[in-house]
């Protein structure tokens, strides 16, 4: 059975840090797409970075690029989601997500799209005060 399981959300002032945390189960985790999502009230849910196990390859999205850092460790299976010099518009429930692949042009093309995933966790809430 596959799961995608969150953990290190929290509360912090502005200009603070968190680190997430999503741990896969059930995937060859050298050939997985994933990608953290965030969704604030009343609005849809963001891709925020996204990474491809088997390459290592990143990717984020422009609003977060220079203070987010998407990172993998193989031992633990895990996906992990640095946050640094938080604000408060990046207030929101932070979800993993993830898909097996082989193919690291998939992961490089889609990783931003909600449909390329199949499997979820079950979401972290960060808030962060000004």
């Amino acid at each position: 059975q596959v799961q995608a399981v969150e953990s290190g959300g929290g509360s912090v002032q502005a200009g603070g840090s968190l680190r997430l945390s999503c741990e896969v189960s059930g995937y060859t985790f050298s050939t997985i797409c994933m990608a953290w999502f965030r969704q604030a009230p009343g609005r849809g849910r963001e891709a925020v970075a996204g990474l491809y196990t088997g390459a290592g390859s990143t990717y984020y999205t422009d609003s977060v690029k220079g203070r987010f850092t998407i990172s993998q460790d193989n031992a633990k299976n895990t996906v992990y989601l640095q946050m640094n010099s938080l604000k408060p518009e990046d207030t929101a429930m932070y979800y993993c997500a993830a898909i097996g692949s082989n193919i690291p042009r998939f992961c490089s093309i889609s990783w931003s799209l909600e449909h390329s995933y199949r499997n979820w966790g079950q979401g972290t809430q960060v808030t962060v005060s000004s």
